[in-house]
């Protein structure tokens, strides 16, 4: 039997003799720029329907773009960090870009060597969300590829966009509603590592406390279940435990809960616990955690928004301030 030829590739100019419209109003559609909404929709209808794909090496030559977007995270651990980048993903492939997703580990030599792996990689723009905001590499790394940073600002760096975390408002929000409850003495779990000292959320935290009159203690908690779990454990067995842990993560919150049950502990009775991204598992605990909820799909939508139009040369360099949300649930009380 004679083996069956496979099905030519439809051309780009096939989809303009279809539409009635030039290949280059085509190409522009496909991409969805510079044309109506409607005209975006008739053309990628045609396309589908012409069984068209756009050919990833040809495109790459013709604009000497590829297509993709660098996405590194800090800690793909951390379920909120999961959550961004399931969202930046599907959100880039709206708009025919592809994410390229890597993961820092919560380490920051990792995290230099991965974001020059992008820039080597030829990606058309990069979103992070730093593990050290303060590193020297960013601001070189700025200068050659639009980068857009998520949470903390990159110190000295000239990115193409920023959308941070109002932390100074967050962790006041936190440790007031916490002082509100009448703790004084608060348990900080935080991923940073000693070798990053000067991310905005753990300076603020130490100076907020003086101001409020409370004592903390900052405990380092990686973002993996078992790894904070064995940290809150040792918090939460000392002998002069704190009646509240704030964690830096839901992640990490997670773990101060079963830290609290390995130990016979009830939460809040014993100690309240208190989150800081509100992941959506968050509200199923028992009990509910209270958390600052970040606005993770307004986030989404800025960081791609910045990023695509800096990678299509148009860029207009944006500073966006997302404010917190106290979501109160009942993982806080009063002291015992």
């Amino acid at each position: 039997m004679p083996r069956s030829q496979p099905r030519k590739r439809a051309t780009i100019r096939e989809v303009a003799q279809a539409t009635g419209l030039s290949p280059a109003a085509v190409s522009y559609a496909l991409r969805g720029m510079q044309v109506s909404e409607e005209t975006i929709e008739r053309v990628r209808q045609a396309a589908a329907e012409l069984g068209y794909e756009a050919d990833p090496i040809a495109r790459a030559l013709a604009s000497g773009r590829t297509g993709m977007i660098g996405l590194l995270c800090g800690s793909l651990e951390d379920l909120w960090q999961q959550s961004l980048a399931v969202g930046i993903g599907r959100s880039l492939r709206e708009k025919d870009r592809y994410a390229l997703i890597l993961d820092a580990a919560g380490d920051p030599a990792r995290e230099r060597t991965l974001a020059h792996q992008l820039r080597d990689q030829r990606v058309d723009g990069m979103i992070v969300q730093p593990v050290d905001p303060a590193a020297a590499m960013w601001a070189e790394l700025a200068e050659t590829l639009p980068v857009v940073a998520i949470g903390d600002a990159l110190t000295g760096a000239r990115t193409a966009g920023e959308v941070v975390f109002d932390n100074r408002r967050g962790v006041t929000m936190a440790l007031e509603y916490l002082k509100e409850n009448g703790h004084r003495h608060i348990a900080v779990l935080t991923p940073t590592r000693p070798s990053t000292p000067d991310r905005p959320a753990d300076v603020h935290v130490t100076a907020e406390a003086e101001r409020l009159g409370l004592r903390i203690d900052v405990v380092t908690a990686p973002q993996g279940l078992a790894a904070t779990t064995e940290a809150a454990c040792g918090v939460l067995s000392s002998a002069d435990r704190p009646t509240a842990a704030f964690c830096f993560s839901d992640s990490i919150a997670y773990g101060v809960y079963a830290a609290a049950s390995e130990l016979g502990l009830a939460v809040p009775g014993d100690v309240s616990v208190m989150g800081y991204d509100d992941h959506p598992m968050s509200g199923l605990l028992t009990p509910a955690l209270t958390t600052v909820d970040w606005d993770i799909d307004g986030i989404v939508r800025a960081a791609v928004r910045l990023v695509v139009a800096a990678a299509d040369g148009r860029s207009r360099r944006r500073r966006i301030i997302q404010a917190p949300a106290l979501r109160e649930r009942g993982s806080v009380g009063v002291p015992s």
